[in-house]
């Protein structure tokens, strides 16, 4: 089969297209005949190595593939060659073919194409993982949901559109806002002019925001301190922005606030249950 090699801390680009022996899987697991993979900015990260996991050279990235089951290992049961599936890897997924635990792979529904399976596992996941389990986000409850176009905060935008929440989401441009309202959002606002704070106050009558969906960190972090409603929570879910935030501990007291964590990934390891009762 052909899979992508990195061979050094690179760009994207400077992956290397390599022949190699196709995977045979193990107990409990499925092989998969990769029909698409996504592509996410941890994989970026893995692939420059600025990522917290760092594989040994020669590896190939990817974490989310759909396909078809092409060979099912000892004790796997309910999946069955040929059948349809999007799943979430343990790297790999950037191959023809790859192997993903059975726990991890999942029919796909009717109608659905491979790309949009391939883009699921994981960032759906992780705003379904952060909203319910993390942020107990309620209906009527208003959700600010940061880098709304990126697919955190897309999924997020959905979820909780479909949770009952009123959306506002944040972008840098006009072509992103307009994606933000149509994925679901009310009010888009670009989170490159500093009015965006006072607008968030605006449009909840002073409140803030009861859930913060924070994929972004930075700047972002510190001023979203500055309108979220009181017992509100700022979900922590990653640091696209570049730079750690940190925060006083008298803001979190003064409001009554929760700054959560939200690490779907480590979770997963610790409740490998968890994938199927979400899905």
């Amino acid at each position: 089969m052909q899979a992508w090699q990195v061979r050094a801390w690179s760009e994207p680009e400077g992956m290397t297209l390599e022949d190699g022996a196709v995977p045979e899987p193990g107990a409990g697991e499925v092989r998969i005949a990769n029909r698409a993979a996504a592509l996410n900015f941890f994989d970026i990260l893995q692939i420059q190595g600025k990522y917290q996991i760092k594989p040994p050279f020669p590896f190939t990235p990817g974490a989310e593939a759909a396909g078809t089951v092409d060979a099912v290992g000892p004790s796997v049961t309910g999946l069955a060659v040929g059948e349809r599936v999007l799943a979430m890897t343990p790297g790999g997924a950037f191959a023809q073919y790859s192997i993903a635990p059975a726990a991890r792979a999942f029919r796909m529904p009717e109608g659905m194409d491979f790309p949009e399976a391939a883009a699921m596992p994981i960032v759906y996941h992780t705003s379904y993982f952060a909203l319910t389990r993390r942020a107990a986000l309620q209906s009527g409850e208003w959700l600010l949901s940061h880098a709304g176009a990126s697919g955190v905060g897309m999924s997020a935008i959905q979820i909780g559109k479909a949770l009952g929440a009123r959306i506002i989401a944040t972008a840098g441009s006009r072509d992103k806002l307009d994606f933000c309202l149509q994925q679901g959002a009310e009010h888009a606002l670009d989170y490159g002019q500093a009015s965006w704070v006072d607008r968030v106050k605006e449009i909840t009558a002073g409140r803030g925001a009861d859930v913060i969906c924070d994929p972004v960190g930075g700047d972002i972090f510190d001023l979203s301190t500055k309108c979220i409603a009181a017992e509100g929570r700022l979900l922590v879910v990653g640091f696209a922005g570049g730079r750690i935030p940190s925060i006083q501990a008298n803001r979190i007291l003064l409001k009554d606030i929760s700054i959560v964590g939200v690490h779907w990934g480590q979770y997963v390891k610790e409740h490998p249950e968890y994938p199927a009762q979400a899905q």
